[in-house]
């Protein structure tokens, strides 16, 4: 791989991280501001309620899919990642700032409910941004390996944001990180996005793109020419579906649930994640590798197999680990599983769509299948907690699992697919280059 390929993976990378910092230190910190912004009362509903709002973050994930993706199929990968690194800044900055119940009533609550939206409008064009730019920046026999970097990032912004956790847990009291300490995180990522959107100007565009003749199509990035791919689209996500499920809850969801459930102190808990979730960071590019050498199936068969059934018993375990070493044995042992998809599907997903429309078809339909099982995730899991029944989730989770295992098991292999390829759309029917790869999914 060479020096301008590294430098584009670096950027591309660096922006994703502060990105999710922002996105996952809602859910983080999430314990700590859950009670600022309600009425004092019931504490797990309280947290339900601020969990609630971060799962609205999700519903405009495919506004941003949409929106930002157009943007990246139209005006080029650079341009698209750019903006969504300026609205994650904007919101960080009204979450530091925002006032508690106590001093504007639900007014908090709005500028929560705004900041959130603006989060999920950014990060749901950041992830079709990315895994086409990550996809795209790649020599072909390596974008398995290039693009697992997206979870590489994606995971160090949630580690960054748990050390900053474990830091000031340490040397905070807990009224003073209730109180006012909460805020610290959101002006850290403000201040990494200001940095990442000088870096990100300075950013080559690929070379696909800007080869590919897909800035000259009238049409690209549109809904229109999407719909033409509506088959690739629904399998992205219905292959997303139990991916996004099993990671949410082994990520952020885990903290809370050793802590709520397991009755773990906080700052072990925190701890637990960190560890496993650095070790789960490691392993993704050695399992990008080796789907650059075997194929992509492969993993993803592996990991659906893995949380269909492991999910209900990794978790009834869990619920019983109150120590450290047992519950990062399981949390490691969940995340090596879900690796097998968080490790490709940025590229699986790029593969399955022509350049002029693969930010956008990628962008799309993962931001609806994420908001629609992976932001609603936590929710869930507290709605069982709640009424309990908290081993329903497990089956909730192993269940999601089991769809995306008949997904993996039909649909084709991605690997060798020539991202060179232009489809050209006339008279409705499509047309590649000579030579080209195409791929169908298997009905």
């Amino acid at each position: 791989m060479g020096r301008e390929q590294w430098k584009k993976i670096w950027v591309g990378s660096a922006g994703n991280m502060v990105e999710w910092f922002d996105w996952f230190v809602y859910a983080t910190f999430a314990v700590y501001f859950a009670d600022s912004f309600f009425p004092e009362g019931n504490e797990t509903a309280n947290l339900m309620n601020t969990m609630g709002i971060f799962a609205v973050g999700f519903f405009m994930r495919p506004v941003g899919g949409w929106l930002l993706g157009r943007i990246g199929d139209r005006r080029g990968r650079k341009a698209a990642l750019t903006l969504t690194v300026t609205l994650m800044s904007a919101s960080a900055v009204l979450i530091a700032i925002a006032p508690t119940y106590d001093v504007a009533g639900y007014g908090g609550v709005a500028v929560l409910m705004v900041a959130r939206l603006l989060q999920g409008l950014s990060v749901g064009g950041e992830y079709a941004a990315s895994a086409t730019y990550l996809t795209e920046a790649s020599a072909p026999e390596k974008r398995g390996f290039a693009s697992s970097f997206q979870y590489v990032s994606m995971t160090a912004g949630q580690l960054v944001g748990l050390g900053l956790q474990i830091l000031l847990q340490r040397n905070m009291s807990e009224q003073a990180l209730h109180s006012w300490g909460w805020r610290i995180p959101f002006v850290v990522g403000a201040l990494g996005a200001g940095i990442v959107f000088y870096l990100r100007r300075s950013m080559l565009e690929t070379e696909v793109y800007a080869e590919s003749g897909a800035a000259e199509q009238q049409d690209r990035g549109t809904l229109k020419v999407l719909w033409q791919h509506r088959r690739e689209a629904f399998l992205v996500m219905a292959l997303t579906m139990g991916g996004t499920v099993a990671y949410y809850t082994y990520t952020t969801y885990l903290t809370k649930f050793l802590s709520k459930s397991a009755g773990m102190e906080k700052s072990t808990a925190s701890l637990v994640s960190f560890c496993a979730l650095f070790v789960f960071m490691c392993v993704q590019p050695l399992a990008g590798m080796l789907s650059d050498r075997i194929g992509r199936r492969p993993l993803l068969i592996t990991f659906a197999i893995g949380s269909t059934f492991l999910t209900v018993p990794i978790m009834t375990m869990l619920r019983h680990a109150d120590t450290f070493w047992p519950a990062l044995g399981l949390a490691l042992l969940a995340l090596v599983v879900i690796t097998g998809y968080t490790s490709i599907n940025a590229c699986v997903k790029a593969e399955l769509f022509p350049t002029g429309i693969r930010a956008l078809g990628v962008g799309l339909s993962y931001a609806v299948a994420n908001a629609l099982f992976g932001g609603t995730a936590e929710y869930v899991a507290l709605w069982f907690k709640n009424a309990g029944a908290e081993s329903g989730f497990y089956w909730y989770v192993a269940g999601c699992a089991a769809v995306s295992l008949i997904v993996y098991l039909t649909m084709r292999e991605t690997r060798d697919i020539d991202l060179n390829r232009v489809a050209a759309v006339r008279d409705g029917k499509e047309t590649s280059p000579a030579g080209a790869t195409s791929v169908t999914p298997a009905s």
